[in-house]
């Protein structure tokens, strides 16, 4: 089981590949606060579901100084059939080794219909400015997320 993350642990680094295959790092997003949200698998009903959600309110987040940054174990071929089929706008990243899952807590086992099992955990971790943890949210509910994280931030 992964250690979850917790406010004040500096995020860890990443690098993933994008839906079309370029690199995108955390790093990248310096200077901006990034909401990164891990998502079991894309094309799935509650996994569209808040990435259509994320990117409704995309823009609202944005004004507000907030990347969206999504990440699944997908390769990037179904990130970008998702992204082309939902009309997304999020950044979607790929993870199949499960690293960066594993680094953020959203890997390891959880409770699917009463039975333990090990996979991705849905979770959130909003990121400062200066690359720390401003809030980790484990075991969250894919619909409502986006307007509960909204709330949350008194945005």
């Amino acid at each position: 089981m992964s250690e979850r993350l917790q406010p004040g642990d500096s995020a860890p680094a990443f690098t993933l590949p994008d839906a079309d295959g370029r690199q995108v790092s955390l790093a990248d997003h310096k200077g901006r606060k990034v909401i990164v949200y891990f998502y079991p698998a894309a094309l799935t009903p509650g996994c569209t579901k808040q990435a259509c959600d994320f990117t409704d309110n995309l823009d609202f987040l944005a004004g507000h100084g907030y990347d969206v940054i999504g990440i699944s174990p997908d390769k990037p071929e179904k990130l970008a059939k998702f992204r082309e089929k939902e009309d997304l706008k999020v950044t979607l990243l790929g993870d199949p080794d499960k690293d960066v899952l594993t680094a953020y807590g959203a890997f390891g086992e959880k409770k699917l219909y009463g039975k333990t099992v090990t996979g991705v955990i849905r979770s959130t971790v909003i990121v400062d400015e200066d690359g720390k943890v401003e809030r980790a949210l484990y075991n969250v509910k894919a619909t409502g997320h986006v307007a509960k994280i909204i709330k949350d931030l008194a945005l």
